[in-house]
Parts: C-alpha cells; structure tokens; sequence
C-alpha cells in the first residue's frame, strides 16, 4: 500500500512538473503588491475548491519566494505577518484601476492553467544569415522579447547580449559556437528560453549562466561537451528541463554532481548519455547509479583540453602558458626568448631590423649583419641601387629604376629596347592598317585611308550596309562588304523580293492553295470547305499571317520603332516570358527618357521629362519566373503609372516645371545600340545594358497592336516566342458567354458570366417576371381594388432570382365594425388627424422571387362607428 501511495505521488509529482514547465511564468519581488484570485464557491462533499465564480482581493504585497511558482504573502498595513503561501496562478500585478470583490478566502489547491505553447517559427527579429550583429526593434511592454540568431556561421557568443535585459527567448542553435564564457547573460534576468542546440561547444566555464534565475529551458544538444564544471547550474532555480543529448560526456567522478541534481529537483535531462569512461558508456545520467560516477584514472588529453588551452603546453622554452577566455592561451616567455609560443632566441636580430627582404645573420653577441636581395644595398638593405646610372636609353627615351633593371620609356615614333629604332608605320612588317586600306607615314605617327565598306582607326570595322536596306515583303537582309542581298521569303524574288512568284499556267487549277496569298505560314485547305485558310509561323499573326507580332530575344538583340508620341498622353503594354534577372525592356531618351529594365527580377522604371531630380520605380512583383507577365505603362505629362499582370498600380510623379517627355531619337525594345548603351549607362538611366533574354509578344503603342515587320531595324532577333504559345488550352477555347480559365495544359474550364449556365455558358438565363393583380387582405381588413405584383420565374444559371428595383405605392383597405382592432404594420404609426383615418407602412418586395412581408401588430379604437375605413401605405415592388 505504502508503495502504491509513493507511485501517485510521484505521478502527481510530476504533473505538477509539467504544468508549471508550460504555465506562462510571472516572477514577483519581495515588497511587490498584488491582488490575489479566490473561489467562494466550494464543493464541501469532494472538498475541493470550485473553478466558479472567481474573486479578486487586496492588495497585498510579497514577502519571500518559497520556491519556483510558490510565493508567501501578507498585508500592507501588517507586513510582518503571514497570510499564507499562494501559487503564481493565483496571484496578479497590483493595478490602480483594478478593484477588490471580497474578502480573502484560502486557496486549499493549486489551480492549473491552461498549456502555453513556445513556438520555434521564426521571428521578426532574426539576423540575415552570416551575419554577427544583433538587431532588435523596438518592442511594446506588453510583447514578448524575442531573439532567433539560429544558422548564422556565430562562432563567439555576441558579447553585447547582456543589454537586452527584457529578453525572454533567445535562439542561438546551428551556428559554431565553442565557449559560453562567463557572465555572457547574467543581465538577462527574465530569460526562460536558451537554445544552443547544434554548435561545436566544448567547454562551460563555471559561471557561464549566472544570473539566469528565470530560465526554465536549457538546450545544449548536439555540441562537444564532455565535462560540465560543478556549480555551474547552480543559479538555474526555475530550471525544468535541460537538454543534454549527443554530447560525448565524461561520466567520472567530476560529474557526479549533475546526475544527483537531476533526479534531486526533478529536472528532465532528456537522452543525455554517457560516452566515457568504458564502464559508464550509453548509459543515462537520469538513471545511472550515483555510485558508477568514479574516478578511476586522469581523463584523456582530448578530454581536459576542452576548456583549458594550456593543458597540451603549448608553450616552449620553459615559458609559462596562462589560459584566457575562449578558449585561448597566452605564453608568458622565460627571458632570452620572444614569439607567439616562445619559440625564438633574443639576440642581435630580435625584430628582424634588415629590410627590403634582407635576411639578419647574428655575428656575435649584440652583432648582426644583413644579406641583401638583389638591387638593394645599405646596413640594413634600405637602399634600393640605382641602375639608371649608366643607362643606356636613345632618342630621348626616360629611363625607370627598376629592382636590378632599369626600363626604357619611349618617345612617340621609337621603339626598341633602348628605344633605337625608329617606327617606320607603313612598312610591310608594321603597317597597322587593315582591309587593304592604304597607309599614310605621318613621321611621328600615321593615319589609315579605309576602303569602301570599312571604317575605324585601323579600318576594321565593316560598316553595316543593312541599316538603310529596301528588303521587302520580310526579306532578311544580309550585310556584306560594301554591299548587302535580300533573302526572301518562299512566294517572292527579285533583288528586294518586291516580286511574287509566277503560278505555272501550264498545269490546271487544282486546288485554291496554287494562288495562295499567305505571307508567313502555309495555305490549308480543311475538308468540304470553299476557301482556305493560312497557319501562320511562330511569330507571325493575321489572316494571311501578315504580322510580325511575337520575338525571341537574346544578347545584343532589340528592336528599332520611330520615338514614341507622348502628346496629350501615351500607352504601353508588353506581354513576355524571362528566366534572366537584368535586361533592356523599353527605351526612349537622350537626356529626357523613359526607360524600363529589369533589374534584380523586377521591373525597374527612369522617367525624366526634363525635370530634376529623376523619377525612379520598382515593381513589387518579381517577374523572371519564366512565366509569361504583362506590364502596362501610362505617361501623362509628369505622371507615370505602371501595373503589373492586373495588379495594383503604381504612381510616379516628375515634378518640375516642364510637363511632357519630349524626344526625338528611336524607340528601342528588347535592348539598345552599343552608342545608346554607352550614353544610357553615363547618364544613369539604365542601370545594366544588357539586352532582354526571353520572349516578348502582343506590344501595344497607344492601344495598336505592333507589328515589327515595320520597325526601323531588328537586331538578332528570332520569330516566335514558344514559351508563351505552347500549351495555352483557352487559344481556341468553346466558351460562348464566359470567361476560360485554363486547369493544366491541355485543358480548361468556363467561368459563366451572371446568369448563365452550361458546360461552355451557352444557356441563356430564362428568368423572368410574371405579372398578377390580387386583392391585399390583412387581418380583416381588405384592399379596395385588386392590387398589380409580380413573381420570378425561370433559372438564372446558379444564380438566385431577386428583385431588382422597389417601387413605394399607397394601397386604401376598408375594415369591419369592430370595437377594438388590431392591425399589422412595419413602419410607424401615422394617423391623419382631419379625417380619422390611419396610415401604415408595408414593405412588399416583387419582381423576382418575392420576400414575405414582415407584419406588426397595432391597435385602433372605433366607438360609436359601425364602418371606418383605413388608408395604408404600402410598398409594391414592380
């Protein structure tokens, strides 16, 4: 029996453990008033105290803390007694605006309070990773202080944590911390959370966590810990758990202390198991005998050297090694002897005194001399030796001393070693200019007269015959030297392909495909049909696939349009696909501009209409997903608007005195000429000037679709854009008054417009109203004339019928003979005071579906009338 009793008290024991563990900690000081929370309400024959209708009395202050969660009380006019011990959750913070109910009634058991979770998300006041400062914003009063520094490469504890004196958490797990130093936390009084899970800890000095009187959680898994010194926890009184698993523990005599802790206070150490010595290993220090806790013989070196750094003796030549905090060292050196580890002789060379490289040799006692590199000379090689001297340099050349060789600098139009010879530029060995381009000897320099098709300083640069070319009907123009050819397109030929091919007439007609007028795509003659019709190439769009709507972008591409028409305003809209994080969108400008690039993912604007300082946006949105986005773009005077993919718009503003971007050079797209770069990345208007890498399509220039086969040049750019064309279900969608919204890529579904219904919303709504004339009868009382309403009938898709409009009419009732009557209205009660007659208010709803009219009563004296009639005011929908 005894030992059954002994079992539930343990259980119970426990219990309570483990509600204070998660109970939300309040810490009082001794003379700190509070009010104290009572429950008059008993249950005599369980002889427990009720959880109902809970009081509130005092003030009173505190006397002492009789343990953790347990604090004894008095009352301010009498402090010297006791009125007992009351649990935290029975007491509150004094409050002036807080007032007493009753009086004090013992609290015969220890409430319970509900389970506090402490979650491990990550908080607001997270470090960026790598990162060793500590940043914390403001805080209310009433928030939690919270710190999470986890998997930031911490390789020391940061030393200015103790300034946070209203920290209650901190996270420093997964970084690589190897010392807790002493008195790293002792400010952080109100501390009940430490984590210093997954570091590389080695050593806990003996007063590593003083101060901590509020902590309750101590995580110290997965680090290096063997030896833990004895009283190290020894200030930890509200301590509740300590995670001690995978540390390799050195369970001898040394450590014996911590295992009595443990099971002493009821402390959960969680997995915490023994590594050494061999008769203690894997086994738990919460159940392992106190007695296997022996010294048997000196732990290994390994093990010692955890926290003390001199105990391998570092130091050498009799020197002194004097441990320092993180686990570091310093060697106080034996005299005649200097270095990190004492490891060199004071003598004549002490401090290296030659210089320049010179190695110091000692010759005797207080003696030294220096063996100099070469070029230098002096005592100590301080002395860089002068080749110039006898130099031998030509034609005026400058000679530089270098280190045991001197440099001749030659004049304009020498060359050579010493400069001795002179340049003849337009000799055969020489002759700088290229492409045969003739060489013209200025003496001291020369000049390069190019031949047709080819310019620069050298001539090697072949000038572009291709920016003015007259290729026609989507011929691509090839440059060649002084020259260029048009690549036509099939159907058509000549010098510019302004020629269609002739049909042969020779052979009949079989087919309308033999006259065909599809520009860029292939006739098709589709069964029992009359006429044929053209698919068109990647790219291309129209009947006859006639325009150039889509374009693949990569480096050194763009597009060349004629500047864009700002007055009164201007439109742009651009639909593309990028997975590349900086390119050229849009630009337009000298000094004034408009440029759009993506930059960092996003879409970055400059708008400048002449009015300094420029005007700069991002988008919120990150667009280099891959996926197709659209961005729409509205100048009006100073006033820029973007908005992506039908999001929120965005509004700059370039005040200033000037009000319209004005500008006259081309619009560029997709990227820029190498001159307009050069310019844009001076003026900083574009922040990188590499082209756009994607796919762009549907370019909208105040509201007209563009078509590139008209633009001024196109530069490396490539029909088409896959990414954005393949695998769009709703391109030949079925849905007739709907909207189609694709599920995967090769099916969709319709979104029916109100009213409609169907699998492709091609059910009309058949809802309708239905008109009807009734006499309106009310408690007796009945309408003079039949009265006009309506009903719905029909569907409406899955959507319900309502009416749509009230309409407010007045509706005359005539009643009974009755001494008293009692009528029904919604509104207020009007009588005409000529005429004795009454009004009321009724709502009737008609048109759709009709709502039933809510009726209330009302009374209405008739002496001496055998017929009154009533006017009522009613309302009728129509």
């Amino acid at each position: 029996m005894n030992e059954l009793r002994e079992r539930i008290e343990m259980k119970q024991d426990r219990r309570k453990i483990y509600y204070d563990k998660n109970r939300k900690q309040v810490f009082y000081s001794p003379g700190d008033k509070v009010w104290v929370t009572s429950h008059p309400i008993s249950n005599k024959f369980k002889r427990k105290t009720s959880k109902f209708a809970p009081r509130r009395d005092g003030p009173y202050i505190i006397l002492t803390q009789r343990s953790p969660t347990t604090y004894e009380i008095a009352s301010p006019s009498d402090p010297s007694t006791s009125l007992g011990t009351y649990h935290t959750s029975a007491l509150r913070s004094y409050s002036r605006n807080m007032e007493a109910d009753t009086p004090l009634h013992p609290i015969r058991k220890r409430g319970r309070p509900p389970k506090l979770n402490f979650p491990f998300s990550p908080g607001t006041n997270r470090l960026p990773d790598n990162s060793n400062s500590v940043s914390l914003p403001r805080r209310r009063r009433s928030q939690r202080g919270r710190m999470y520094l986890d998997v930031n490469d911490i390789s020391r504890m940061p030393e200015d944590l103790n300034i946070f004196k209203d920290l209650e958490r901190l996270d420093l797990s997964n970084n690589q911390i190897t010392v807790l130093p002493n008195n790293i936390v002792s400010n952080l009084s109100k501390l009940s959370t430490l984590i210093l899970s997954y570091n590389k800890l080695q050593c806990i000095q003996v007063d590593s966590l003083l101060g901590l009187k509020s902590l309750r959680i101590l995580s110290l898994q997965g680090n290096d810990i063997s030896m833990i010194p004895d009283g190290a926890f020894r200030e930890l009184v509200s301590i509740t758990h300590i995670a001690l698993g995978a540390n390799p523990l050195y369970c001898d005599c040394n450590l014996r202390w911590l295992s009595e802790w443990i099971k002493q206070d009821y402390i959960e150490p969680g997995i915490a198991r023994c590594a050494e010595p061999r008769s203690m290993k894997d086994k738990l220090v919460l159940t392992a005998a106190s007695d296997g806790f022996v010294c048997t013989g000196k732990p290994e070196a390994e093990v010692l050297a955890k926290c003390d750094a001199c105990y391998t003796f570092p130091c050498q030549n009799g020197a002194t090694c004097k441990p320092k905090p993180l686990r570091d060292y310093e060697c106080i050196c034996a005299p005649g002897y200097h270095g990190a580890k004492c490891e060199y002789v004071i003598d004549a060379c002490y401090g290296n005194p030659c210089e320049n490289g010179g190695t110091c040799k000692v010759l005797e006692a207080g003696r030294f001399s220096c063996h100099c590199p070469a070029g230098y000379e002096g005592d100590r090689c301080e002395t860089n030796i002068d080749d110039c001297v006898d130099n031998k340099c030509e034609n005026n050349a400058t000679c530089v001393d270098l280190i045991e060789e001197y440099e001749c600098r030659c004049n304009p139009g020498y060359t050579g070693n010493y400069c001795e010879k002179k340049i003849n530029f337009c000799s055969k060995e020489f002759n700088p200019c290229k492409n045969g381009a003739t060489c013209i000897d200025e003496n001291y320099s020369y000049s390069c007269a190019c031949s047709l098709g080819f310019t620069g300083e050298n001539c090697t640069i072949n000038i572009n015959d291709c920016l003015d070319h007259l290729c026609q009907n989507g011929g691509t123009c090839i440059d060649g030297i002084n020259t260029y050819r048009c690549q036509c397109q099939d159907g058509f030929s000549g010098a510019f392909c302004e020629l269609e091919n002739m049909v042969d007439l020779l052979y009949p007609q079989t087919s309308p495909c033999q006259h065909h007028d599809c520009k860029h795509g292939v006739c098709f003659m589709p069964s029992n049909a009359k006429d044929y019709i053209c698919k068109c190439s990647q790219g291309f769009t129209g009947k006859r696939c006639e325009f150039l709507t889509s374009i693949n972008f990569h480096d050194g591409s763009y597009v060349e349009l004629d500047p864009l028409h700002t007055k009164p305003d201007a439109k742009v809209s651009i639909t593309f696909a990028t997975e590349q994080s900086y390119g050229v969108m849009l630009y337009n400008g000298e000094s004034q501009h408009l440029a759009v690039e993506l930059f960092r993912g996003r879409i970055r604007v400059s708008y400048d209409v002449g009015n300094y300082p420029v005007s700069t946006m991002f988008s919120y949105e990150t667009v280099s997903d891959g996926n197709p986005h659209t961005v729409e773009l509205m100048l009006m005077k100073k006033n820029f608007t973007m908005r992506v993919d039908n999001g929120t718009s965005r509004t700059i503003v370039n005040e200033g005195v000037k009000e319209y971007l004005e500008v006259s050079s081309p619009l560029y797209i997709g990227g820029v000429s190498e001159e307009v770069a050069s310019s844009a990345l001076r003026q900083w208007h574009l922040r990188n000037t590499s082209s756009f890498d994607g796919c762009i399509k549907d370019v909208r220039l105040n509201g007209k679709l563009l078509d590139f086969m008209i633009a001024r040049k196109q530069q490396r750019v490539a029909p088409g854009c896959s990414e954005l064309e393949e695998n769009k279900p709703c391109k030949e969608h079925l849905c007739k008054k709907g909207k189609c919204v694709p599920l995967d890529k090769s099916s969709y579904e319709c979104q029916c417009r109100k009213g409609w219904s169907g699998e492709h919303c091609d059910q009309a709504p058949t809802c309708q109203k239905e008109q009807y004339r009734e006499f309106l009868e009310e408690n007796g009382c009945r309408s003079t004339k039949m009265i006009k309403m309506a009903n719905c009938v029909g569907s409406c898709g899955d959507q319900c019928c309502r009416p749509q409009r009230i309409k407010r009419r007045s509706v005359r009732m005539i009643c009974h003979e009755h001494s008293h009557q009692t009528n029904t209205i919604v509104s207020s009660l009007k009588p005409n005071v000529k005429t004795g007659q009454f009004w009321r208010g009724v709502e009737w709803k008609v048109g759709y579906q009709p709502i039933p009219v809510s009726i209330m009563q009302f009374g209405m004296e008739a002496e001496g009338m055998r017929k009154k009639k009533a006017w009522v005011t009613s309302s009728i929908s129509l």
